[in-house]
């Protein structure tokens, strides 16, 4: 019998020798995913475009786009959410560090966040295998 996200998830918590939050995403919502959010965005060496998994969809969400700080030159750009996925960039800037953490709070959820690039790279490890 295949286990369930919940089962996998406790299994993870388990054999990890300490406290961590699992996030499991399924293959298709990870194939779903689409460069739209990230159109109108320069494409420059400074600014990394990431997306931030949500642990569950949060009760409320904060309006996008959002901008950090929210006056002067921003640093991190909410863009969009999709589901549990949420959208944007940042520039390469040690402040940056902090917005990210403050996403758990921000959506009242734990939330996990990756590199574009390493997003990419697991769909196409994902399509390859479908193939």
């Amino acid at each position: 019998m295949k286990p369930n996200s919940s089962q996998l998830r406790a299994e993870f918590a388990r054999a990890l020798p300490f406290d961590a939050e699992v996030m499991i995403c399924r293959g298709r919502d990870m194939l779903g995913l689409s460069t739209d959010h990230f159109a109108d965005q320069p494409v420059r060496s400074e600014i990394v475009r990431f997306v931030s998994v949500l642990s569950k969809r949060p009760r409320s969400v904060p309006d996008a786009p959002m901008s950090f700080p929210s006056s002067g030159e921003w640093l991190l750009k909410i863009l969009a959410r999709d589901n549990r996925f949420v959208f944007g960039v940042y520039r390469r800037h040690m402040k940056v560090i902090g917005y990210l953490g403050s996403f758990d709070r921000l959506f009242g959820v734990p939330v996990t966040t990756r590199n574009w690039n390493t997003i990419t790279a697991i769909a196409k490890v994902l399509r390859e295998g479908a193939s």
